[in-house]
């Protein structure tokens, strides 16, 4: 057992499930103060790779645990992806910008999940508030008035054992316990198909292959390469209708699929597993004290790369809210904006998804002209579905940009996990007493830099001041000290009571 023992005390989040996402949450609310006991089935994260992708933004969430700089080495910049067609002509572009962009980071980076889990979960076991439970299989979950009663049983032993929690968050995958629990159903987005995850080894430098990930768009048999770190390489290759699904994994038949890449004597596999992509959203995310996110609260094919991000992104907008309830600063009504933040947002990433897997499947050489120019595709960036921002302002439900400031630091590092007012110096001036007051007593940083890249923000955006939550997104601009104010006042218990 990692961790304190609290055989008879009260934790103020149980987490089901210790892979990214799980993880992740589990640093975010021991870095807001609360006490968390985390329990996995399985004893050691999962030794092959599994997602390969993350963005800016989820980077950003590392950079909030502390822990970016120690995942920075295990990552690899990436410049983003082509689509080809079946006579290998491209005709989509999604380059991504190498430098460091808006949120202090680069845009888009591959990594080899085994490494990041171990990062993660060292992190995790650095804070004296978190208990790691491994080789714990949760099996039942009883909501009483005031906290949730979580039964488990250690693998090890057979013994079963309770925990208790104030909420429980479901980050158990797919076939999750909490989200049965909660009886949400799952929406469907329409696509459902078998692909072969060839991961494989390099032997050699093979600069052929390029860094570029690659979808090839043939009907006849669609596929992706992916350029992860180091020597590992990925390819994703569609079964079709007529492959023998009991035989696709057998080594010589892998082989026969790579053999327009590589060949034995380029590579050793690593791995090759059949999948169903899925494209699926749950329709409740919530029920009293349970909850759910990533892989438990959606599914989405993996061509825009975007599954582990979604889970990210949803707890990181869970955690700091959590806190706040739990902390009495909120009424557990703020849970609510939880789903309707992210349902819509998620499903953007979804529902593109789906859209590029349609593309992959169906381009045709014959459908497009010889000479054609490729077109260019731009990276999404949705803004949250309703909650708690200003809906009439234009920029608020987006993540705020990540600046250095003068002094040499991160934005992000400088205000630490809370919520933050960016402001012009002159306007923080006119603040008077009671306005610093309200501000200190609510736990806001007022932040502003004189003349450098943040006032420059606040300059293109014709504002003088932003407030901004803990999880980087925006909550709306203010041009005086009493509409700031009241901004700050919408963050209190009494907007969700």
């Amino acid at each position: 057992m990692d961790g304190p023992q609290r055989a008879e005390g009260l934790y103020d989040v149980a987490i089901i499930g210790l892979g990214p996402v799980g993880a992740t949450l589990a640093n975010l609310l021991a870095v807001d103060g609360l006490s968390v006991i985390a329990l996995e089935r399985e004893a050691e994260p999962y030794a092959l790779p599994r997602a390969v992708h993350f963005d800016d933004e989820v980077m950003r969430v590392f950079q909030t645990i502390g822990l970016a700089d120690e995942i920075l080495p295990f990552t690899h910049v990436s410049p983003g992806m082509h689509f080809v067609d079946g006579d290998g002509r491209l005709f989509l572009d999604w380059s991504r910008p190498l430098e460091i962009g808006p949120n202090g980071w680069n845009i888009s980076y591959r990594f080899h999940q085994p490494e990041l889990e171990r990062v993660l979960r060292a992190g995790a076991r650095a804070h004296a508030s978190v208990n790691i439970r491994l080789r714990a299989d949760a099996f039942a979950i009883d909501q009483r008035s005031d906290h949730v009663a979580i039964r488990f049983e250690s693998v090890a032993n057979g013994k079963l054992e309770e925990a208790r929690a104030r909420y429980v968050v479901g980050c158990d995958g797919a076939r999750s316990l909490v989200r049965r629990l909660i009886g949400s159903e799952m929406d469907d987005l329409g696509f459902h198909e078998p692909w072969l995850v060839i991961d494989a080894i390099l032997k050699r430098p093979m600069p052929e292959l390029g860094d570029y990930s690659v979808q090839f768009c043939d009907a006849r048999r669609p596929a992706t390469y992916v350029r992860s770190v180091g020597n590992r390489r990925r390819w994703e290759i569609a079964i079709m209708p007529d492959d023998d699904a009991r035989r696709i994994t057998d080594p010589e038949n892998v082989w026969k699929l790579l053999a327009r890449w590589i060949t034995p004597d380029d590579a050793d596999l690593e791995r090759a597993a059949a999948y169903s992509f899925h494209s699926v959203i749950a329709s409740t995310w919530r029920r009293e004290r349970l909850l759910i996110a990533g892989d438990a609260a959606h599914q989405t094919p993996p061509f825009l790369g975007q599954g582990m991000c979604a889970g990210i992104r949803d707890v990181a907008n869970l955690a700091w809210k959590l806190g706040r309830v739990i902390r009495g600063e909120a009424n557990n009504a703020l849970l609510n904006s939880y789903q309707t933040e992210r349902h819509p947002h998620v499903r953007e990433y979804v529902e593109l998804a789906v859209r590029l897997g349609s593309l992959i499947n169906a381009t045709r050489s014959e459908d497009r002209e010889a000479d054609a120019e490729p077109r260019r595709m731009a990276t999404i960036k949705p803004r949250l579905g309703p909650g708690l921002f200003r809906r009439e302002c234009a920029i608020a439900g987006t993540p705020v940009p990540q600046p250095m400031l003068s002094t040499g630091r991160r934005l992000d590092d400088h205000v630490g996990y809370r919520i933050a007012v960016l402001a012009r110096p002159d306007f923080l001036d006119g603040l008077d007493h009671a306005a610093r007051d309200r501000c200190s007593r609510r736990g806001i940083t007022l932040v502003a830099d004189g003349q450098g890249p943040l006032s420059d923000w606040l300059d293109s955006i014709g504002a003088h001041a932003a407030l901004v939550r803990p999880d980087r997104y925006i909550v709306g601009l203010a041009e005086t000290p009493q509409q700031l104010s009241a901004l700050v006042d919408s963050m209190s218990q009494e907007d969700f009571g």
